[in-house]
């Protein structure tokens, strides 16, 4: 073993010893996770988001030479994202004070020096989009005081810190610039009405791009500035790859089609520096699949699979030898890969350690299909304790967005569960991304109804199936998922004996009224107008229904939410105690809408896990 894996696998040791001591059979949640990899123009240095010291910090990891991570001091905020300038010289992050959706872009040099904040204010947000070829101008987003509703797009200049107004909207996002810095191309619109513009930075003028709103709309420039390649299922069904050529003029011509599947949804892609090829990855049934497509007329390739399920991130490294590609599984954390072009075995490249699995674990994820009551199709994921036979205790766990999917993708919580008996079982509802547009849309307004009942139809199958015993069954959920768990669990309550939501929203009224403007002014077409919907979104709130629950509910909240802000936990534990149950609550500390530091993981595993064996399995005295 070499002195970098030696120094990888003392540190794994150390923190597992910490971890043990609360928890001996939930080793394995010290393994370190490793998210946004950016390589750096000569190949020497790999920069990740991990959180090997206990909250996501930017690492730089040695890639051509032996030699441990070194952690950029970049203050106490969490870490969302980092990128690095074509010229080298620069590292671009957006950072969240405490976890929240508050966020700024600071820029430092590599060696950690020069730090400074370039967007951003503590009551905004500010995010982080991408370079322009040359290296000294970045692609960012930021929040006004005046319209706090909107996003404006900025070209930035991190030396000088001269921006230049690109376009404001609703959630906007910069995609990508021309070489030359002429164009850029701007996502804007809300969640399932997006748009892309084509921006002249000199003129000031914009272009539509796509013809119809999008759920997904993303975009690049070729090399040569003349093509953008759009990522999109503006007026499709699924989500392909096309081009838009001649654009240098400002007037792109029609759009053609580059890649697409029947019923596969393209999951996103990445263009060789070149120009000459792009890696597509297809979401086939929740796994991915690489293709490497030939632009310059040669035969395209599916590419064998990565040591992973699934592919949350993608780019060629500069020579265009190689792919780098953030990765997990149900099995394993997130992690980043170097994928050799030709195709040969992956190298690991961050972390160094694998997950510390006990002898009986992981377990492996199996797709399922059934029919909801209205005849639509419904897939999900069911993980089983080693050796099950016939029915056992079962927690349906459902995924938040709605537009997000349930992939076989690293879940502590699944794990911690089946390893004491019970059963997890991840429905992908109606709603959810990675079906097709006629899917995603299928919870608009008043067929939000419907994606409740597809909750209870779940439990139908399951127990039709001999699977799940329908007296011990569970129902949980983080964000929309923990909203459609209570919605769930007050309009089917004889379904149910325990249930845990996880930073849902309880009343939508509560929810437009104190969640972030931005987020509020996105969310509109997805949940409905507060004013034009009150009655609507009154009736689908549950806390005007919450007398009807029957089973016990656990409540957890991160302290720093402003997404789904703190009151709709505050506000539900109020309304069961009037009503006589005893909820559990916890609050997570110095986190927000999404658990990141490990201290937060293995509390909210360890109570999650005793909350449902207590009432699914009747243990009373066992500790998770």
């Amino acid at each position: 073993m070499d002195a970098s894996l030696e120094r990888a696998s003392d540190f794994a040791r150390r923190r597992l010893d910490r971890l043990a001591a609360a928890s001996p059979s939930l080793d394995w949640l010290a393994a370190e996770t490793c998210i946004s990899p950016a390589l750096s123009p000569d190949g020497r240095t790999l920069a990740v988001v991990s959180d090997r010291d206990g909250a996501p910090r930017v690492w730089l990891t040695p890639v051509t030479e032996s030699g441990p991570p070194v952690r950029l001091d970049t203050g106490p905020d969490y870490v969302r994202a980092v990128s690095w300038s074509p010229d080298g010289e620069w590292l671009c992050l957006t950072t969240a004070a405490g976890g929240g959706e508050r966020t700024v872009v600071r820029a430092l040099r590599p060696d950690g020096t020069d730090a400074r904040i370039i967007a951003g204010t503590p009551v905004g947000m500010a995010s982080l989009g991408p370079w322009q070829p040359g290296g000294r101008v970045v692609g960012l987003v930021e929040s006004s005081d005046t319209n706090p509703a909107w996003l404006t797009a900025y070209a930035v200049d991190v030396c000088s810190a001269r921006r230049h107004p690109l376009v404001s909207g609703t959630a906007a996002v910069v995609c990508t610039f021309s070489h030359d810095g002429r164009y850029a191309v701007v996502r804007v619109g809300r969640r399932g009405g997006r748009r892309l513009l084509l921006v002249d930075t000199r003129a000031g003028s914009c272009v539509e791009l796509l013809g119809a709103d999008a759920t997904v709309a993303d975009a690049r420039f070729a090399p040569d500035a003349r093509t953008i390649y759009l990522h999109t299922d503006a007026g499709r069904e699924f989500t392909a790859l096309l081009a838009l050529p001649r654009v240098a003029a400002g007037y792109p011509d029609a759009a053609e089609l580059i890649a697409a599947r029947d019923s596969v949804e393209l999951d996103r892609f990445a263009l060789e520096p070149t120009g000459r090829a792009i890696l597509a990855v297809w979401n086939v049934e929740g796994r991915s699949e690489l293709e490497l497509i030939d632009l310059a007329g040669g035969e395209d390739r599916v590419l064998p699979p990565p040591p992973a399920e699934v592919v949350t991130g993608c780019a060629f490294a500069q020579d265009g030898g190689s792919l780098v590609l953030a990765v997990e599984s149900g099995a394993e954390p997130p992690h980043v890969l170097r994928y050799p072009l030709p195709p040969a075995e992956s190298v690991r490249m961050a972390p160094f350690a694998a997950a510390p699995w006990p002898p009986d674990a992981p377990a492996r994820p199996e797709l399922h299909r059934w029919q909801a009551q209205d005849g639509l199709t419904l897939s999900g994921w069911l993980y089983r304790p080693a050796g099950a036979l016939g029915t056992v205790p079962t927690l349906i766990w459902l995924h938040g967005g709605p537009e997000a999917q349930e992939r076989p993708i690293f879940n502590p919580l699944y794990q911690a569960l089946v390893s004491h008996g019970v059963a997890v079982f991840a429905p992908n509802v109606r709603g959810s991304s990675g079906f097709g547009h006629r899917f995603v849309n299928a919870d608009i307004g008043s067929l939000r109804f419907a994606a409740i009942d597809d909750v209870s139809d779940s439990v139908r199958y399951l127990v039709d199936a001999g699977l799940a015993d329908p007296a011990a069954i569970g129902c949980g959920g983080r964000s929309y998922g923990g909203y459609l768990t209570v919605a769930a669990m007050v309009t089917y309550p004889q379904l149910f004996r325990v249930g845990v939501d996880v930073c849902g929203i309880s009343d939508f009224h509560t929810f437009y009224t104190h969640t972030e403007p931005w987020i509020s002014a996105a969310a509109v077409t997805k949940y409905g107008d507060p004013r034009r919907d009150a009655e609507l979104l009154r009736e689908l709130s549950p806390i005007h229904r919450i007398g009807q629950l029957r089973a016990p509910l656990l409540v957890v909240h991160g302290a720093h939410d402003t997404n789904v802000p703190t009151i709709e936990a505050e506000q539900l534990v109020a309304a069961l105690r009037d009503h006589g149950a005893s909820p559990g609550y916890l609050v997570l500390a110095d986190d927000g809408h999404e658990i990141l530091s490990t201290s937060n993981r293995a509390l909210f595993v360890r109570e999650t896990v005793h909350w449902l064996t207590t009432h699914l399995l009747g243990i009373t005295e066992r500790s998770a």
